[in-house]
């Protein structure tokens, strides 16, 4: 596993846990801020004319606006840390709970229906990964959600990624379930 020393001295904690090792040897980074700091730097290199992040839309706040052309388009990042025991190529997202991402899903589906382009973008925070499906089994919920928006036009994208104990970086562009 790899600690970073915190830098605010208030915290509650001295540390931060960056990444673990896998029982294959296989890093996965664990670090929450990653996610968005990796995709915002993808986002500002790929030709749109704004990129702003913690945006208000509707009840929600959303990773990133961006505009391209005068088209306005949402995303929201999460981060992929589980990968499927039964298919090591597949993530699976959540690994816990989350009714801030099924309300994130749902905001997704409102603006693609206004006609704004919308993503959610999936970190995938470990080597090896191609995709990341619903994880049913720890949240039905999501996974429903998660079908309504790609049925509603919400693209469904991958950022797969090299990850070392004290490394991680986008490993090309990102892909895109649906299009």
């Amino acid at each position: 596993m790899t600690l970073q020393k915190a830098v605010n001295p208030a915290r509650k904690t001295v540390y931060d846990l960056i990444s673990v090792r896998r029982v294959d040897g296989a890093w996965v980074n664990i670090d929450s801020l990653v996610p968005n700091q990796l995709i915002r730097q993808y986002l500002q290199g790929a030709g749109f004319d704004v990129v702003r992040p913690e945006y208000t839309f509707g009840e929600s706040r959303l990773d990133f606006y961006m505009e391209k052309a005068g088209e306005p388009y949402l995303a929201e990042v999460k981060g992929c840390t589980l990968v499927n025991p039964h298919n090591p190529q597949e993530g699976l997202f959540p690994d816990a709970p989350t009714t801030r991402g099924v309300k994130h899903l749902h905001e997704l589906t409102r603006a693609a229906a206004l006609g704004i382009h919308a993503a959610i973008i999936f970190v995938i925070q470990m080597d090896g990964v191609e995709s990341v499906r619903p994880n049913s089994a720890t949240q039905p919920e999501f996974r429903d959600a998660m079908l309504e928006a790609e049925a509603a036009g919400v693209q469904v994208c991958y950022a797969q990624c090299h990850v070392l104990a004290d490394m991680i970086g986008i490993t090309g562009r990102l892909t895109a379930k649906s299009i």
